[in-house]
Parts: C-alpha cells; sequence; structure tokens
C-alpha cells in the first residue's frame, strides 16, 4: 500500500572533495603507528591495536601508503589520519577478510583511504565489521571488492558521513555478490552526504539493518559495470531516505528498480518507512523504463517530493 503527496524541491546532495592520493611509503615504517594517549609510536598497526588493548584510544597514522592491516579484538579505537586522505591501506587483509577487522566495543574511522582489496572468496573489504558500533568520516573505499561488510549485531549502529565508495562490487564469486556497503542485520544505520559511484557489480548499498537514514548522498551509476540496486533493504526497514541524487548507466544487470524494499526473507516490519525529496534519472541519452521504488512488503510507504525523470515509475509492488 502506498501513501502519496508530492511537494517538488531540489534534493540537497553535499559537495564531496576528493581526497589525494597517499604518497608510497616502505613497510614497515618505524613511528607510523602514534597511540595518542600514551604517546608511544610503533611501526606495525597491528602493534598499536594490541598496545591499546581494551581501552579507548586514538592511533593517529603518518602520511603513506602502507600494505598492513589489522584485526581489532576489544576496546574503542579511533584510527585517524594525520592529515585526512594522506593515508591508504592497500592490498593486505587480515585473516582472508579486510584491512580492519573490527569485532572490539567499537571503532572510528577518520579520512582513510582504502584500497585494492581482494581475497579468495570475493568479500574483501576495506572494513569487515564483526561487531560493535563504527563511525566512518572523510574515508574513501577504493577498487576493492567491497567498501565495508558487516556481520549481524542487532544492538549496534553504524554512522558513515563524507565518505565516498568508488569501483566496488563483484558477483563473479560462488560466495554471492559483494556489494559497495553490505550490512547485516545492525540496529541502526546511517549514511549521510557521501558518494556511490563506479560500481562493478552488485548493489551500491544493501543493508539488512532494522533503521536506516539514508540522507544527502549521490548515487553515480553512469560509470558503472553489470550494477544492480541503487539502495537494496531486504529484510525491511523503517527509517528514511531523503534528498538523494540517483542516476542510472546503461550496464546493469538489473534496472528494474532503483531502490528495492523486502525482497529476501523479512526481519522488520517497514510501515512508516519514508521515500522523500529524492532527483532520480537516467544518464543522458538513455532510454527506458524502471521502478524507483519496488516493494515486496506491501507495507505503508509514505512518498513525497520526489523529482523522477521520464519513464521512471515512482512506486511498484512486487
Amino acid at each position: 500500500m502506498i501513501k502519496t503527496s508530492f511537494r517538488p524541491r531540489a534534493a540537497a546532495i553535499a559537495a564531496l572533495a576528493i581526497l589525494p592520493a597517499a604518497a608510497l611509503t616502505a613497510q614497515p615504517v618505524p613511528g607510523a603507528f602514534t597511540v595518542v594517549e600514551t604517546g608511544r609510536s610503533y611501526a606495525e598497526l597491528q602493534e598499536a591495536v594490541n598496545a591499546v588493548g581494551n581501552a579507548r584510544a586514538t592511533i593517529r597514522i603518518a602520511p603513506g601508503t602502507y600494505r598492513q592491516c589489522a584485526v581489532q579484538e576489544q576496546g574503542v579505537i579511533i584510527y585517524e589520519a594525520a592529515e585526512p586522505g594522506s593515508v591508504t591501506l592497500a592490498g593486505r587483509s587480515c585473516e582472508g577478510k579486510a584491512a580492519l577487522v573490527l569485532r572490539g566495543t567499537g571503532a572510528e574511522i577518520r579520512g582513510l583511504t582504502f584500497s585494492n582489496l581482494r581475497v579468495a572468496d570475493g568479500n574483501g573489504a576495506g572494513i569487515r565489521l564483526e561487531q560493535g558500533a563504527l563511525n566512518v568520516a572523510y574515508a574513501r573505499f577504493e577498487n576493492s571488492q567491497q567498501g565495508i561488510l558487516s556481520g549481524n549485531d542487532p544492538n549496534g549502529r553504524i554512522y558513515i558521513t563524507r565518505s565516498t565508495f568508488t569501483g566496488l562490487g563483484t558477483c563473479e564469486n560462488d560466495a554471492g555478490c559483494a556489494h559497495s556497503l553490505y550490512i547485516g542485520d545492525y540496529g541502526s544505520l546511517t549514511v549521510r552526504e557521501s558518494r556511490f559511484e563506479r560500481g562493478t557489480g552488485g548493489h551500491y548499498l544493501k543493508a539488512r539493518a532494522a533503521q536506516v537514514t539514508i540522507e544527502n548522498n549521490s548515487f553515480d551509476d553512469a560509470n558503472g559495470r553489470t550494477t544492480n540496486y541503487m539502495i537494496d533493504l531486504p529484510a525491511g526497514s523503517t527509517g528514511r531516505i531523503a534528498n538523494n541524487w540517483f542516476v542510472q548507466g546503461r550496464d546493469k544487470e538489473n534496472y528494474s528498480a532503483f531502490i528495492a524494499l523486502g525482497a529476501e526473507d523479512l526481519l522488520h516490519p517497514s510501515d512508516g518507512l519514508k521515500v522523500e525529496n529524492n532527483e532520480a534519472r537516467f544518464v543522458p541519452g538513455l532510454t527506458r523504463q524502471s521502478a524507483f521504488f519496488a516493494d515486496w512488503t506491501g507495507s505503508t510507504i509514505v512518498m513525497q517530493g520526489n523529482r523522477l525523470a521520464g519513464g521512471i515509475r515512482q512506486y511498484e509492488q512486487r
């Protein structure tokens, strides 16, 4: 069932600066990883993480590109670039999973780039979040199988802002598709003022979170290859999808919808989900038919103020 009212207005999309590339740095680097609270520095990221233990601390990383990874077992750690955009973790995954494997109480990422992460099962990610809270700001995830992949934590929350996801996703492995951002059954997911672009398979944002806030982002599929939905909420969700900008490209595995709700096993109710003040179009010169919002749940979805190009139906129940 759909409740509609139209109040057109321009979507407010935040401008995102492209973070500069980090300079190549030899490994290991004495003093590269500093625990701010103690003033002690380490040559290996894992050494710094181990030194924090079950405490709360900030690891400040000197500018450079590091072929290193780390596993956080406990505590709350802030991973911070000394200069935003100057630090890259590239090409090395711990436990066959990610550059950062997080299963402590919480973590925060500030100004880091994650690049060229690939593993045998096709789920190589910048961040593998297995439990706990996660904040991400001014980060960049590029040219990997996935950007962020999470497990399930119904009491956990994830907040992502002003970050870029580019050149991510694949459906070429037996384990199933990888996506630019893939969140499991979490309590809440917030994504604001971020950019998704140049996908290489799968969805741009897939989440089984009970509550979502997806606002002021751009989903630019113009240069995507064999991509699927822009946003997939396969288990049902409540919350708000608002003020986002969408462009669907030519090379799609599935172009039937921009946003999908409840296409898999339902874990959460979706009544009252708000989809408002978004703008959606096709790449210039492309003519086709698609649904902006495809709904498998039959829930009451509040849709208003969405500006859609010709050929895009606002709502379709499936």
